[in-house]
């Protein structure tokens, strides 16, 4: 058995308040291998060696949305265990809600569509782990493992 082989990931959860609407950054997938055609979270990758998830999440906001965001504006919200099938990971979750400027796809290949959503009234096509990462977010949850029998 191979040991130390489970990856690191971060997603963030950009949020504004539009005319009294709380809404979250979404981001449909494409050719990525995970999740294509399905909505995911404002931005998220694999931590890579030697990067704390922070930075992953500042060098994430950046490479995906064009987006500077500040450290002191990152609010981590939750952290979960997730098995998907027998592929084991570890997920960071973030929250920004202070960014300026207007997010953009800057990875063509790999989203196809941004888009502003209401919180109280997600799309369906959301990806399942990421529901209950905002879920998880309003009702003060900060460890979930998800996908366990």
């Amino acid at each position: 058995m191979e040991r130390f082989t489970a990856p690191a990931g971060v997603v963030l959860m950009l949020l504004r308040n539009l005319n009294g609407r709380a809404q979250v950054l979404l981001q449909r997938r494409q050719n990525t291998g995970f999740a294509d055609g399905l909505l995911d979270l404002s931005c998220s990758g694999h931590v890579e060696k030697d990067e704390a998830m922070s930075d992953t999440v500042l060098r994430e906001c950046a490479e995906e949305l064009g987006l500077s965001i500040k450290r002191e504006d990152l609010k981590f919200i939750c952290f979960i265990h997730k098995r998907d099938g027998d592929k084991i990971y570890y997920y960071g979750y973030f929250m920004c809600e202070k960014f300026e400027g207007e997010p953009q796809i800057m990875e063509r290949g790999k989203c196809s569509q941004l888009l502003w959503a209401d919180l109280d009234n997600l799309p369906q096509d959301l990806i399942p782990d990421r529901k209950a990462a905002i879920d998880a977010y309003f009702n003060s949850v900060n460890y979930m493992e998800y996908g366990w029998n």
